[in-house]
């Protein structure tokens, strides 16, 4: 049968095969070390480290797709690998990198995402020389993950409060513009409400001012009406007083 193309990585895997010859062959795996366990008379055999295959598959473990309705898996190679494996990993990279644009400073989850392959591959080689050195690697890996979540969650956060802090400023930017134009139509209403005041008092005052000059044109015309008055009188008595005078 055919492999089914599985998708593609810079971390090194074996061909895929069917998940269910994969099953049957495990369970043949496990029956044949449960058989070769009974012969040995069921003596407890003496703790070993970790086979570094084990080791690997914990590491990576198996990766499964689907292709035309069947189930696929695809194992880590457990192939040493050589120097030129090595610079060939290198060369895919720098190529991949510029097909995928991805760019070469700041945040780029393209680079991100390829850079973890090549991790991954590292350790996968490392492993299979040495399982605890790979177990090491995979410490460093979840640690580096963990800080780049933690920036990342940070990042987010920040954003989200500066969205926050930028809407709330839009926010209170329009409220400000339409407290201002309230206070706008205020000042008309009460320059409007000023000058008819003005208005109204020099309007006041020119009334006052005519009333003014009119009680003092009434009270100069009492004034001679009462000196007449005095003087005919005062002629009067005078002629009363000493007719021979007069």
């Amino acid at each position: 049968m055919c492999a089914a193309a599985a998708p593609s990585s810079l971390v090194k895997y074996e061909t895929p095969i069917l998940l269910s010859d994969a099953q049957h062959k495990k369970a043949l795996q496990a029956k044949r070390a449960a058989g070769a366990e009974n012969m040995n008379g069921g003596k407890k055999r003496q703790q070993q480290q970790p086979q570094s295959e084990d080791v690997l598959f914990s590491i990576l473990p198996p990766r499964e797709f689907e292709k035309n309705g069947q189930r696929w898996v695809q194992y880590p190679s457990s192939t040493p690998a050589t120097r030129l494996d090595v610079i060939r990993l290198q060369e895919e990279l720098d190529t991949l990198l510029v097909e995928r644009q991805a760019r070469e400073t700041g945040v780029c989850p393209i680079r991100e995402e390829l850079y973890g392959q090549v991790f991954d591959e590292l350790i996968r080689q490392v492993t299979i020389s040495c399982a605890e050195r790979g177990l090491l690697l995979l410490r460093v890996r979840d640690e580096i993950r963990m800080t780049l979540d933690a920036y990342r969650s940070l990042y987010e956060s920040s954003i989200a409060f500066g969205m926050r802090k930028a809407l709330h400023a839009e926010q209170s930017h329009v409220e400000l513009e339409a407290r201002v134009r309230a206070l706008e139509r205020e000042k008309a209403d009460l320059q409007r409400q000023v000058e008819e005041l003005e208005e109204e008092c020099a309007q006041i005052e020119k009334n006052d001012e005519l009333r003014r000059k009119e009680e003092e044109k009434k009270h100069e015309e009492e004034v001679a009406f009462f000196r007449r008055t005095y003087q005919t009188l005062t002629a009067n008595l005078q002629t009363v007083v000493n007719p021979t005078k007069a």
